[in-house]
């Protein structure tokens, strides 16, 4: 049962990576023939989180360049040297990442109800290679090229804020990293939704692990999308 009154919200917003498209299993599709089959999953996946974490809370560097020093750190921490061609292709993969299976039919169900928008960690152009993947069209794109950093930085979404014209306490933030999204999101005072696309999975994946209490959990969209829309039309 549904603890969230989606009747008070007239638009939602959704990270990407992770919740929309599912980058775990492109990240891995990426590495592994770089990093053979003796290393699990989960520690690569691990692995990468750490040095992405690592490279955002930096300098600002473009998701391409994010990517292509985590293959560098990975190289290091896993015994290979990869070659400026293998990361250019590693920084070029995320056009190649799939969308969740459920992801273009329920942000098509939800685009009937909602104004949709998306906060993503990634460069403008990335994002839209992603994004005709999910075939619908988002009423704003609000990436870190943009806001010239990455979440989980307040400023990304201070910045998202201030580019969206609906009231804070009328937007809905939809995501599955509780590291980059509801940990500042909620700090900002929004109300959140955790796709939580791991569950049932040892670990915290391609996003370090954080302390957040969502408003709503669900397993994953098409189930957050069945909630969404079974409530009456938003109220003003």
């Amino acid at each position: 049962m549904s603890t969230i009154d989606f009747g008070t919200f007239d638009a939602l917003t959704f990270d990407c990576y992770g919740t929309l498209i599912d980058w775990e299993a492109g990240i891995l599709a990426a590495l592994r023939p770089l990093v053979g089959g003796a290393v699990g999953d989960e520690t690569v996946l691990e692995a990468f989180a750490r040095h992405e974490a690592q490279l955002e809370a930096g300098p600002y560097l473009p998701y391409r360049e994010v990517l292509a020093g985590c293959l560098r750190g990975l190289g290091e921490e896993l015994g290979f040297e990869p070659s400026e061609a293998q990361q250019a292709a590693f920084g070029a993969s995320v056009a190649d990442w799939p969308a969740f299976a459920d992801s273009p039919e329920a942000l098509a169900r939800l685009k009937e109800r909602f104004r949709l928008g998306v906060i993503t960690n990634c460069d403008d152009d990335l994002f839209a290679a992603s994004s005709r993947r999910l075939g619908v069209e988002f009423d704003w794109v609000i990436t870190a090229q943009q806001a010239r950093g990455y979440k989980p930085r307040r400023e990304n979404f201070a910045f998202a804020l201030e580019r969206i014209d609906v009231p804070r306490e009328r937007l809905l933030h939809v995501a599955q990293s509780l590291f980059h999204d509801h940990v500042p999101a909620q700090a900002l005072g929004m109300t959140t939704v955790w796709v939580d696309r791991r569950q049932g999975r040892a670990g915290a994946g391609a996003t370090p692990p954080a302390g957040a209490t969502p408003d709503l959990t669900t397993p994953d969209l098409k189930t957050f999308a069945d909630l969404a829309t079974r409530s009456p039309s938003p109220s003003r």
